[in-house]
C-alpha cells in the first residue's frame, strides 16, 4: 500500500469575484459622497456594511479549498461550518481545462472533471492560477491510480459490438 502525499493545493482566485468588489466599492463610493454632501457624520458610519461586504467575500472565497493526492481529489467549503467532500482518482473519466478570455488575460482557468462517483459526478475547479499544470498534475495522478487500482475507464464509444451472422 503506497502513502498518500499532497501534489497540489489551491483556491479559487479572487479575480473571480471582481464585480463583486466593485460593487461593493461603488456602494461604499455613494455612501461617503452622501454622508459628505448631507455633513453627516453619523452616515458615515454605514461604510461598515460595503466595508463587510467585501471582507465576507474574501473570506468566503479562500475558504473553499481544492487539495489534489496522490490518491483523491478533496474540495473543502465553509465558513462556519465546513463540509469536505472527496473524490477517489480512479473514478476520475475525464478532465478539461477551459480559459475563457479574461481568464486567461490573468493566467487562470477553469478545470473540470468528471467522474462515476455518484456524489461528485461533475467537480468544476474555478478560475484556478496555474490551471494548466494543476491538470497535468491532476491527470497524471489519475492515470497512476488507475494503474494501481487496475481500473480501465469506459464509454460507450468505445465499446466494441460483436459481428452478427
Amino acid at each position: 500500500m503506497t502513502e498518500e502525499s499532497t501534489l497540489w493545493k489551491g483556491s479559487t482566485s479572487q479575480w473571480w469575484h471582481f464585480r463583486a468588489y466593485v460593487v461593493w466599492l461603488l456602494v461604499a463610493a455613494i455612501i461617503f459622497t452622501a454622508s459628505t454632501m448631507l455633513s453627516s457624520p453619523r452616515l458615515i458610519s454605514a461604510l461598515l456594511i460595503p466595508m463587510a461586504g467585501i471582507y465576507l467575500r474574501w473570506r468566503l472565497t479562500k475558504s473553499t479549498v481544492f487539495e489534489l493526492t496522490s490518491k483523491r481529489l478533496r474540495r473543502t467549503t465553509g465558513l462556519l461550518r465546513r463540509k469536505q467532500e472527496e473524490l477517489e482518482l480512479y473514478r476520475v473519466k475525464e478532465t478539461t481545462l477551459e480559459q475563457p478570455f479574461l481568464l486567461r488575460v490573468f493566467g487562470l482557468g477553469n478545470i473540470t472533471v468528471t467522474s462515476s462517483d455518484e456524489k461528485m459526478p461533475l467537480v468544476v475547479l474555478t478560475a484556478i492560477p496555474g490551471a494548466y499544470k494543476a491538470r497535468e498534475k491532476l491527470r497524471l495522478a489519475v492515470e497512476a491510480e488507475q494503474g494501481r487500482s487496475r481500473v480501465v475507464a469506459t464509454s460507450p464509444e468505445s465499446a466494441v459490438e460483436p459481428d452478427s451472422p
